[in-house]
Parts: structure tokens; C-alpha cells; sequence
């Protein structure tokens, strides 16, 4: 029930209270990613591992929160969309307007490209084959091309992902970045990037029952909601960190923030969604299409950013408009003038 019970479901209150919910998961986020970043520089980690691990996995928190609660109300494909989606938005959109919003082309480099990028190319094709062993191994009896992530095939994702940190500890190891103090306590920064972590989680678990109860309302399938209204409202903190890092001259921060935010959504927070729930359901025929366009932006920006290096404003434009068709042909889906999603 919308705000713990107080109100009862209606369209009009549902829309609010998204609206709501995402202007205080802003407004964690906030929290969390300043505390993050000032802790990042006190510990002294380089700009890629503070932009793909702690400021990612800081401004993950939404989606991870969105496909927790997803998962606890019975409606998982909805977090799985909105991960799916959230990956979308951010490797397309993200790049795009942190490179308009920065006076100069967005530099890149060859360890963000050949490491950071390439890696979260593999966690794409893992999260990919997971699917697929699920539909092998535990296929649904009544359904065809559905089957059920297990808490087993659950680790596969998460122990990638532990090579991942597992590289970029040796980074860090082998980094000679000096540490920054601001001045402030860091007890302060912990407590700030907790309250943070609270805000967005208490905001997320109403802004997941609100898009449930309107994805019902009209009809639309609990994995669109997600791709769209869910994946938009849980991306907002990456959007913000990236642009803000992008203005400040710090685009090695900014795109790794992308790959690095993108590689934690995939590999950790929808395993973690199966570990509490035990088995979840996942639609083959659903999910596929959405990696197979996901595939397709991730190769878009690949070859962007390797051209010269750097993320030029014609790139930019180009990767919005890669954005603007996929939500043309979520709307065409949606309404059934396509029919690629079955």
C-alpha cells in the first residue's frame, strides 16, 4: 500500500507517489554519492577504480532496491526489467549527456576501454548464459522458454563479479594515488553515505508497489514497467554523478561510473534477488530481446569511445538518438505494433 499503508491504490495516487519516491531517491543518492566520492579520495583509489567500484556501486543502490523489493513482491521480471532498462539508459543516455554537458570531448583511455569496457561486455554475454542454463536445467513445466534462476546459477554472476573486484584490488595495489582529507570527519561521511542508503532504500520500496499497482491499472507487463518508469527513476543517481564529473573535467570518473554502475546491476544485484527468494521465474522469449538491444548500445559506445579515444558531441548525439529509438520501439511493443518481445 502506497506510503506504508496510509492511502489505498488509485492511479492518481500511484503517480504521485513515483514522483515522489524518485525526487527523494535523488535526494539519497545525493548523500550517498558525495560521501563516496570524499571516501574514494581519502583512501587514495585511482579515478577508474573510484568511478567503476564505489561511486557505482553507490549509485547502484536503486536498482539493487528495486529488484530486492520486485523480487519479495512476486513481481521479479519488473526488476529484471528495470535492470535491463537501467543498463540501457545509462550506456546510452549517460554518455550522451555527460558529453553535451562538458565543454570539450569526454577523454577516455586504453584501461577504461580494454578493461572496464570489455569486462562488462562479458558480464553481459554471463548474465545471458545464466538465463539460458535456468531454461536448460529448470525449465518451468507449464511454460515454454521459462525457467528458474536457482540460488546455484545465481553464483556464476556473482563469482565474475568477483574477479572484478578481485582486478581492481590489484590496481589499487599497484596505484600510487595520494590521499585527499576535506576536513571532515570520515565517521561523519559513513554515517552520511548510511542515511543514504536508507532514504533510497525506503524510497525504492514504494516507488516498486506504485509501478506494480499502475502496470496492473493499464495493462502493461510488470518487465515494461520496469525497462521504462522503474528503470528512469532508479538511473537518476548515475545520471547525476556522471554529468557532475563530466562539468568538473573528470570524464575518466564519469564513463567509469557507466561500465562499472552497469557491471554491478548485472552480475550482483539480480543474483541477489534469487539468493533471497530461493528460485525465481525468468522469461527467455522476454528477457533475450532486451540483452540482445542492450548488446547492441554497449557496441555502439565501444566504438565511440575507442575512436580517438574520447566521446565527441557527434558521438553523443548519436548515442541519444540510439535512446530515442529504443523507447519508440518499447512503446510500439507496448501498444503491439511489434511483436519481437513475446
Amino acid at each position: 500500500m502506497p506510503l506504508f499503508g496510509l492511502l489505498s491504490h488509485s492511479p492518481a495516487v500511484d503517480v504521485v507517489v513515483v514522483l515522489v519516491a524518485t525526487g527523494f531517491i535523488w535526494f539519497g543518492s545525493g548523500w550517498l554519492e558525495t560521501s563516496a566520492e570524499r571516501l574514494s579520495a581519502y583512501y587514495g583509489l585511482p579515478p577508474v577504480v573510484q568511478g567503476s567500484v564505489i561511486v557505482a556501486i553507490g549509485s547502484s543502490f536503486p536498482e539493487l532496491s528495486s529488484v530486492v523489493f520486485a523480487a519479495l513482491a512476486g513481481v521479479f521480471d519488473m526488476g529484471v526489467g528495470a535492470i535491463v532498462g537501467s543498463a540501457i539508459f545509462n550506456i546510452l543516455v549517460i554518455p550522451a549527456l555527460s558529453g553535451l554537458a562538458s565543454d570539450r570531448s569526454l577523454e577516455s583511455n586504453r584501461t577504461l576501454v580494454y578493461k572496464e569496457a570489455q569486462f562488462y561486455m562479458i558480464a553481459v554475454s554471463v548474465l545471458v548464459v545464466t538465463f539460458a542454463l535456468a531454461v536448460i536445467y529448470a525449465p518451468a513445466p507449464d511454460a515454454t522458454l521459462v525457467g528458474y534462476i536457482t540460488r546455484p546459477l545465481a553464483v556464476l554472476p556473482l563469482l565474475l563479479y568477483g574477479l572484478y573486484t578481485f582486478i581492481q584490488w590489484q590496481d589499487v595495489a599497484d596505484s600510487e594515488a595520494a590521499s585527499v582529507d576535506d576536513g571532515v570527519p570520515v565517521i561523519r561521511r559513513w554515517l552520511l553515505l548510511a542515511a543514504g542508503l536508507v532514504v533510497i532504500l525506503l524510497a525504492v520500496e514504494q516507488l516498486v508497489g506504485s509501478v506494480e499497482a499502475l502496470s496492473h491499472s493499464f495493462g502493461v507487463p510488470d518487465f515494461l514497467a520496469g525497462v521504462t518508469v522503474v528503470a528512469a527513476a532508479t538511473s537518476l543517481p548515475d545520471l547525476i554523478v556522471s554529468v557532475r564529473s563530466a562539468r568538473g573535467g573528470n570524464s575518466l570518473t564519469s564513463l567509469a561510473n557507466v561500465f562499472g554502475s552497469n557491471t554491478f546491476d548485472l552480475l550482483v544485484a539480480i543474483p541477489v534477488g534469487v539468493l533471497i527468494i530461493g528460485s525465481v521465474p525468468i522469461d527467455f522469449a522476454t528477457a533475450v530481446p532486451m540483452m540482445g538491444v542492450l548488446t547492441l548500445a554497449t557496441i555502439l559506445l565501444f566504438a565511440a569511445l575507442r575512436t580517438d579515444l574520447s566521446l565527441s558531441r557527434n558521438e553523443a548525439y548519436l548515442l541519444a538518438l540510439g535512446y530515442l529509438l529504443f523507447v519508440v520501439w518499447v512503446v510500439a511493443e507496448t501498444v503491439g505494433v511489434t511483436n519481437l518481445i513475446r
